[in-house]
């Protein structure tokens, strides 16, 4: 068995950082059905089939952001810094987003270090750019409070984090509370009288898992009915995906780009982004009851730092398209008439999804429309 990744904290190299997520991924499972002339052959066959495509994972239709790391190099303190990473944070979850992606701008940051403007904004580890300190603060703002001591060192970028409102996302249990699912920690401790992992799940009491992992790994663990810790039979451990195909909000999940453009390209999910949305002042104006959007797998919503969306692909050499337009599948304004001649990112985000709920509630509907068997078909 290979070694898992861990979920927490953010690795040195932002390069590296753009491929990890903090969630794990699962493996789709293939099937391979041949034919037979045998009809009780071809009834195994069909049946076990079945039983196979039962216990495989269910393809949920994901809603993703994308947002500028630009954003926090505008900010006057770490303090108001950190203070903006929490909006988002719980814009993003409070509508459900499945992913965050932050990207760089070359623009602001191909020459940008902490340092530049230490003077003004008092923040501290010099070498870490706004993105850097936006992924950090969002991966660790998505991790159950009872984790974050594990999987995150101390580390200056977060000395206010303590001062922000907690997210309070369903996989955010308290101890008394009880869920099908926890977030958990493997533990160094050998499993007592069990082949399997010791995993602190926030409970009184560890719980063992049925497999044999490292230490200091994030998991999730289906808990099951029983509230029984001392029982002898192990909780399994599941992908992150497994609350959701139940129906539940599990979080988010965060990536870096290097550019607009990584953002598309590097695209986490199998077969990538099927319909890109960017915001923009420039944008068409809809409104949101008249919006109707097509049904989708995998969908992404760009939102643009001080100068817009058009800056960051102007200055994007990895674009050869360098109208937003032709960039995106759809492109809008979603505060037309706006009172203020500027909209913070962080306001826009605010807006944005609200505007977005009902259009994409709508094409969700359409989806589990088309996926229902019709009556007296198999």
């Amino acid at each position: 068995m290979g070694k898992k990744k861990k979920r927490g904290g953010l690795e040195p190299e932002l390069k590296e950082a753009a491929t990890a997520e903090n969630h794990e991924s699962q493996n789709e499972l293939s099937l391979a059905n041949g034919d037979s002339s045998s009809y009780d052959n071809k009834k195994k066959k069909k049946s076990k089939r079945d039983q196979l495509n039962d216990d495989a994972p269910i393809e949920v239709p994901t809603v993703s952001v994308a947002v500028p790391g630009s954003i926090i190099d505008n900010t006057q303190s770490l303090e108001l810094a950190t203070r903006l990473a929490g909006q988002i944070a719980r814009a993003v979850t409070i509508f459900r987003i499945d992913e965050v992606v932050v990207f760089d701008n070359k623009s602001s940051s191909g020459n940008y270090s902490r340092s530049s403007a230490a003077n003004r904004s008092n923040r501290s580890d010099e070498n870490e750019s706004g993105a850097a300190f936006l992924v950090r603060l969002l991966q660790y703002l998505e991790t159950p409070q009872y984790l974050r001591k594990v999987l995150f060192s101390m580390h200056s970028s977060l000395r206010f984090v303590g001062m922000l409102p907690p997210l309070d996302a369903p996989h955010h249990l308290r101890k008394h509370e009880w869920a099908p699912f926890r977030e958990g920690v493997t533990l160094k401790e050998n499993a007592p009288n069990s082949v399997g992992t010791l995993v602190d799940v926030g409970l009184n009491k560890n719980v063992v898992v049925d497999q044999v992992l490292d230490p200091g790994v994030r998991v999730t663990v289906a808990m099951g009915t029983s509230r029984n810790l001392d029982a002898d039979s192990p909780r399994q451990v599941v992908p992150p995906s497994k609350p959701k195909e139940s129906g539940m909000y599990w979080g988010y999940k965060v990536r870096y780009a290097p550019n607009i453009s990584s953002v598309f390209e590097n695209c986490s999910y199998k077969g990538g982004y099927d319909h890109l949305i960017g915001t923009s002042e420039h944008g068409d104006i809809v409104n949101s009851s008249d919006l109707t959007l097509p049904t989708f797998r995998h969908l992404l919503i760009a939102f643009g730092g001080l100068a817009g969306l058009e800056e960051s692909i102007e200055e994007d050499d990895g674009l050869k398209r360098k109208n937003a337009r032709e960039v995106f599948h759809s492109y809008f304004n979603t505060c037309p008439h706006q009172g203020s001649r500027t909209i913070r990112t962080e306001e826009a985000i605010f807006i944005s999804l609200q505007y977005f709920q009902e259009p994409i509630s709508r094409a969700l509907r359409r989806v589990e429309y088309k996926s229902k068997p019709e009556d007296g078909k198999c």
